[in-house]
């Protein structure tokens, strides 16, 4: 059987909800994976992007500089079609600057307030920096999700838009779910898949 090609893996995020989430996603590899609580000097980086996929890569780069090993980082973010995709690429800063997901819920909720057309997408785009010269420096892969949006909040559970996202298919939304029930349909969970099968080599 082919080695596996890396030992360890970072995953580029401090969002501890998506740094467990990731865990239980990729947690049949046989690597170490560490995330940025045990990296204390580890840059804070700016995603400047205009694409999901522009900012995973800056993260992924970025990280991967700083402590020279394999990372793994996401972008994800709602597009909302009646609201001509929004928030986007910029749904963690929807309601400003703080990240403060109840707020982004809230302020997505009034701006669909009357609004019969609830279709939207979750997406993610995750960049991967390996450290290994037989492999390009970046990968990108994308995991989609559809659904709509609830006219509240579903439950007090869940993080960032989880509250209020049903999902295509499902009468629940995606925090009324179990984790196995979510990782099987999510737009991470489809974009983690699609790492796990580039990087497990050939039997």
């Amino acid at each position: 059987m082919a080695e596996f090609p890396i030992k360890k893996l970072v995953l580029a995020t401090g969002n501890p909800f998506k740094a467990r989430e990731l865990r239980m996603l990729l947690h049949k590899l046989p690597v170490e994976i560490l995330d940025l609580s045990m990296f204390s000097e580890a840059p804070e980086v700016a995603e400047t992007g205009t694409t999901l996929a522009e900012n995973a890569r800056l993260k992924a780069q970025a990280i991967n500089d700083f402590c020279g090993l394999s990372t793994l980082a996401d972008d994800t973010g709602l597009f909302v079609e009646a609201l001509q995709g929004h928030p986007g690429v910029s749904s963690a800063r929807f309601a400003g600057p703080n990240r403060d997901d109840r707020a982004n819920r809230a302020k997505l909720l009034r701006a669909l307030n009357g609004q019969e057309q609830r279709a939207a997408n979750f997406v993610t785009v995750m960049a991967y920096a390996g450290s290994s010269g037989r492999l390009p420096h970046t990968h990108l892969f994308e995991g989609i999700c559809p659904g709509h949006i609830a006219v509240r909040e579903l439950t007090s559970g869940g993080f960032g838009y989880e509250s209020v996202f049903i999902p295509k298919g499902h009468s629940r939304c995606f925090a009324q779910l179990t984790p196995h029930e979510k990782n099987a349909i999510s737009h991470r969970g489809k974009a983690a898949h699609a790492f796990i099968r580039f990087l497990s080599p050939p039997a």
